[in-house]
């Protein structure tokens, strides 16, 4: 008796089902650009090259970690598709570079297409907020590899910036601003931790009127827009994206070897989710600000003088920002990084 694809595990029959449920939220992320359709060998994507004189290609490439393992026990997952965008274009404009398009790879052990759709309509949500084209993607199904119902995603960006505008670091100086995006929670770092100090019973506790579970999943804020409206209006020096590693370990990596970021922890709201977090893991300051956002999940640098013009450009996309702290030499001793 023949063993077929799909006694083994593999049924063709639901990866067909699935590409023609995610149809629509793929094609809603597309423009002029997109020169092909969803179910081709490569995602066709001819950027308008007018506006550039020697433009740069930017890329990034992220996941969203064990955070999926609150969306497979609440079996939620419309919102982890956005995490996956999240971590990859927040990367990319932290150089200057419009994001252009994006593909993704989700690999599950049974390939279910409601869950499926449910992940690639969560991706293309974060797509049109970056303003990029999913161009294509990968749905691997793997028996014996993942538990049932589980899944691992993944996705790759692609963006462009003109080489003489590229943001590297080499613009900050002592005496410029640190100015703070808000995050929308605890983004996508850090659920190692948070699994281990809150059992999965917890996730359906009231949190300030929502779920805790819910709180937790709440997608990564994407700060493609604000960026993108600060750049040609404000001297951007630097840009750091506060994922994993938090303030600790990503500010100083955009700074010289001769510069301190000084960070002020009382000049913005600290979101109540970290201190439940810090409190349960009995953490000190330093290890939470070496592991999480606390808040803040983009850092600008730029020049004093500039805040107050690059706050209204904020304020007019509803972007909350804080000034945070300041750059100054380093001292003696002095890591890249202090708090006061």
């Amino acid at each position: 008796m023949p063993i077929r694809y799909k006694d083994a595990g593999v049924d063709v029959q639901r990866g067909y089902e699935a590409v023609q449920r995610m149809k629509s939220a793929v094609e809603s992320t597309h423009g002029p650009e997109v020169l092909s359709g969803i179910g081709g060998f490569g995602g066709l994507f001819a950027p308008d090259m007018q506006n550039y004189r020697q433009p740069v290609l930017v890329s990034g490439t992220d996941g969203v970690g064990t955070k999926l393992k609150l969306a497979f026990a609440l079996d939620k997952h419309d919102t982890v598709g956005i995490d996956c965008v999240a971590m990859c274009v927040n990367d990319v404009i932290c150089t200057g570079a419009k994001p252009l398009f994006f593909l993704d790879y989700i690999a599950t052990g049974l390939l279910e297409p409601g869950q499926v759709e449910a992940v690639v309509t969560g991706i293309a949500a974060g797509c049109r907020q970056a303003g990029a084209a999913l161009v294509g993607g990968e749905t691997a199904e793997m028996p014996g590899f993942y538990t049932r119902g589980e899944y691992d995603v993944a996705g790759f960006c692609v963006g462009m910036v003109e080489r003489d505008r590229i943001i590297e670091g080499d613009g900050i100086r002592s005496g410029d601003a640190l100015l703070g995006l808000a995050s929308s929670g605890v983004h996508s770092n850090g659920f190692s931790l948070i699994r281990r100090i809150i059992p999965e019973e917890s996730w359906s506790e009231d949190f300030q009127g929502q779920s805790l579970g819910d709180v937790l999943l709440q997608p990564t804020r994407i700060y493609v827009k604000a960026v993108q409206s600060l750049i040609g209006e404000i001297s951007i020096g630097g840009i750091a994206h506060i994922t994993g590693g938090g303030f600790i370990e990503n500010i100083p990596r955009v700074l010289s070897a001769g510069l301190t970021a000084v960070i002020d922890q009382n000049s913005w709201p600290t979101h109540a989710i970290f201190m439940r977090i810090q409190e349960l893991a009995e953490l000190d300051d330093e290890e939470m600000y070496n592991t999480f956002n606390m808040g803040i999940g983009m850092v600008v640098i730029l020049p004093q003088e500039e805040v107050a013009r690059a706050q209204a450009i904020l304020s007019e996309i509803d972007e909350p920002s804080y000034l945070i702290g300041e750059v100054r030499e380093r001292q003696p001793g002095e890591e890249g990084i202090c708090f006061v």
